[in-house]
């Protein structure tokens, strides 16, 4: 029975079987064909029950945020605004394209729709200075994996909703691990080769300039801060925050900056119903796959292979790592939650390992899987939005990739980088 559950969804995946109605249509089939008599309304009954969890909510309304910030020009701010900052910097367009990145991982909470938003305004400029268009390629994949690391996050969110913990404690393990990607990918672009010539000759911006850039960007960059402080000192709760969000990115762009119209935000807020539907809608479908795999006891099974291979629980935390990079290089970070967390999350509690924790490190396993060649998304996004060959990003990526892993590593080893700042429970 459990290999045939198995078998079965992968060979709908591979047909091209949409997720969300594979894992239904998976579900459907091992109840017709069990050996128990299971009466069929079970199946809408776990569907309802897959995303019957208030914290949901928050999914839509961190995607509306950023939806209006991309159509209300507030996006362009925060470029403006980094410019002033760094500009003058060797390398400065990769600098502001990874600070601007950083600052709108604070307010969308998704790496791809980062991506794009950024890729469409960045790499054209980056291709007239001179760079190499699969770095400047690399640098907004790169930055756009801030997204969902650093919070709010939409695969924080739904780690919360599957595994039972604090979304706050969950927001505030990122932050540390999320600075120091930052850090690193900040320092590969002082230091790379990008063959810009035009970089060395941008003048410092005077004091005055970088204060008209960061008071025209202050309602965006205060943004994060009422979010985060907001759900740290307990004055909203995470979907409260996200509501906040929305409105003060709705209250901004229609009346200080006045680049988004009524029609605007009707395209919007489509945009942004369509993208919380689809991730909605895996979680629906994840329910009754979950119902149907803890009665099929594979996620035991699965748990036993894994624990089987070593006593020593690093050897265990390390094999969990190399199956979550390889499923991140194929599956996107929802799919991949949804069909291996109620698997793996036992085995975390097993080896002693912290759920914050835990969901930190299986979070950068499938962002980093977004990063990895040959097929990471976000490599795709990047190349789509600066119009860029993917094949050239992927010879640049490389330096940022291997950063990642470094993070990665030190986030498994030191429990503190995520654990610090979220405090004991």
């Amino acid at each position: 029975m459990s290999g045939a559950v198995i078998a079965l969804f992968l060979v709908l995946l591979v047909v091209g079987f949409d997720v969300g109605f594979g894992m239904i249509a998976t579900t459907y089939m091992s109840i017709l064909t069990g050996d128990r008599m299971v009466n069929g309304t079970i199946l809408p009954l776990q569907i309802v029950g897959g995303i019957d969890k208030y914290v949901l909510v928050a999914i839509p309304l961190f995607i509306l945020t950023g939806e209006i910030m991309n159509r209300g020009g507030l996006t362009q701010r925060l470029v403006d605004w980094a410019l002033s900052l760094v500009g003058h910097v060797r390398g400065a367009l990769a600098q502001v394209s990874l600070l601007t990145n950083l600052m709108m991982a604070g307010v969308s909470g998704s790496g791809a729709a980062d991506a794009a938003a950024t890729g469409r305004i960045l790499v054209p400029a980056m291709r007239r200075e001179g760079y190499n268009e699969g770095y400047a390629g690399a640098i907004i994949a790169a930055g756009a994996m801030l997204g969902p690391i650093i919070p709010p996050s939409v695969p924080m969110i739904v780690y919360a909703a599957m595994a039972n913990v604090s979304v706050i404690r969950l927001f505030l393990a990122g932050l540390l691990p999320g600075l120091l990607l930052f850090a690193g990918f900040a320092l590969i672009g002082y230091l790379y080769p990008t063959g810009q010539l035009a970089e060395h000759r941008r003048p410092r911006q005077p004091l005055s300039v970088k204060g008209r850039a960061t008071l025209t960007a202050l309602p965006v960059l205060t943004l994060p801060v009422v979010v985060l402080g907001g759900m740290r000192f307990g004055i909203v709760t995470d979907t409260e925050a996200a509501a906040v969000a929305a409105v003060w990115a709705l209250i901004v762009s229609l009346f200080l900056s006045r680049e988004l119209k009524l029609g605007g935000v009707y395209h919007a807020t489509v945009t942004a119903a369509r993208s919380a539907a689809a991730i909605l809608f895996l979680l629906a479908a994840a329910g009754p796959l979950g119902w149907i795999i803890a009665e099929s006891r594979i996620n035991l099974e699965i748990a036993a292979a894994i624990a089987g291979i070593s006593e020593n629980p690093l050897i265990v935390l390390l094999a969990i790592n190399i199956l979550l990079l390889l499923v991140g290089c194929f599956l996107e970070p929802l799919p991949a939650m949804i069909v291996f967390l109620p698997t793996l999350t036992p085995i975390g509690m097993s080896l002693g390992v912290d759920p914050v924790h835990f969901g930190m490190i299986v979070i950068l396993n499938l962002m980093i899987g977004m990063l990895t060649p040959p097929v990471g998304l976000l490599l795709f996004v990047a190349g789509s939005a600066g119009k860029v060959p993917v094949a050239a990003i992927i010879r640049r990526v490389w330096p940022f990739l291997l950063w990642s892993l470094v993070v990665l590593a030190l986030v498994v080893l030191i429990p503190g980088l995520s654990l610090w700042l979220p405090g004991p429970v």
